[in-house]
């Protein structure tokens, strides 16, 4: 029997972050409601979505014939929005599948701006006792792409002793 009172688990539509749900619902176990109590532990589902940015690669430019270049044109900015709720709702339909599938009734939170700060002021909000997070193996060491034994290093697999010659301690 499980104590946790509220666990987040953040997705971001990555393989690697609907695989932390999965594993989260599988593996840890909420409080169950004691008496007097409606409610036990809850389970949310959270993801944070972009601010609706323009790079300035697709900008498509400013008014032309001499108008300043520096404004932004509405339409674009509207359909770069569209486009990222639609994403977020894809993500979060995914991830509510994931949910119902193990018969799992979560609360879906989506934010918008910048993850890494939001994911730890949610998570703060909602006095959550467990984040889940899914992770890309991304770290001080990315890919190695060097050789040893002839061999191409594809994983991180035994690579301890690359670790202790690039970072001692």
């Amino acid at each position: 029997m499980g104590s946790l009172r509220c666990v987040i688990v953040a997705v971001d539509g990555s393989e690697q972050s609907m695989w932390a749900l999965e594993w989260a619902l599988d593996n840890i176990k909420l409080a169950v409601p004691s008496e007097g109590e409606a409610h036990g532990g809850k389970w949310v589902v959270l993801h944070v979505q972009s601010p609706p940015t323009i790079s300035a690669g697709l900008n498509p430019g400013g008014i032309p014939f001499g108008g300043p270049s520096y404004v932004e044109v509405p339409a674009f900015t509207a359909a770069i929005e569209a486009h990222q709720t639609r994403i977020t709702e894809a993500i979060m339909a995914r991830a509510e599948g994931i949910c119902s599938k193990r018969n799992v009734n979560a609360e879906k939170v989506v934010v918008i701006g910048e993850p890494k700060e939001l994911i730890c002021e949610t998570a703060s909000r909602l006095q959550a006792e467990l984040l889940v997070m899914g992770s890309h193996a991304y770290g001080t060491l990315k890919r190695n792409p060097t050789t040893t034994n002839n061999r191409p290093k594809d994983s991180f697999e035994d690579v301890s002793w690359e670790r202790e010659q690039l970072l001692p301690l």
